[in-house]
C-alpha cells in the first residue's frame, strides 16, 4: 500500500501547500466577507439569482450602497452578472462561495449556541 492511500480526500483536492499568493488572495476574499452588508447579499444569493431591487430589500441597505457592494463582490469574482433586458441579474459563480457563506453562518450560530449555555 502506498502512503498516498492514507491521505484524506481533502488532501487530494490540494496536493501542495498554498503559496504566498494563495494566502494573500484568500485573505482578501475573506476580508470582503467581513462586511455585514456584503455577507447578507451573498447569503441572499444562496437562494438563487436576484436583481438589485430584490437584493436591496433583502439586506435593508440603500440602493446605491448595495450597488457599490455588488460591484466590489463582482470585481473579486464572488458574484457574477448577466443582463436580462435592462436589469442586471446577480448570482453566485460556484458552490465554493455558497459553502463559504454557509460555513461562516454555521460557525456564528455555533458560537451563539455555546454562549447561551
Amino acid at each position: 500500500m502506498s502512503a498516498r492511500m492514507h491521505l484524506s480526500p481533502a488532501h487530494h483536492a490540494h496536493p501542495r501547500s498554498p503559496g504566498e499568493e494563495q494566502f494573500a488572495l484568500a485573505a482578501d476574499l475573506l476580508s470582503l466577507l467581513g462586511d455585514r452588508t456584503r455577507l447578507t447579499l451573498l447569503h441572499a444569493l444562496t437562494a438563487g439569482e436576484a436583481d438589485v431591487t430584490t437584493l436591496t430589500e433583502a439586506c435593508g441597505a440603500a440602493r446605491p450602497a448595495v450597488s457599490q457592494h455588488l460591484a466590489r463582490l463582482r470585481l473579486a469574482g464572488l458574484v457574477r452578472t448577466r443582463k436580462e433586458g435592462r436589469r442586471v441579474i446577480y448570482s453566485l459563480p460556484h458552490g465554493h462561495v455558497l459553502r463559504l457563506v454557509e460555513e461562516a453562518l454555521k460557525t456564528a450560530d455555533h458560537r451563539l449556541t455555546e454562549d447561551d449555555r
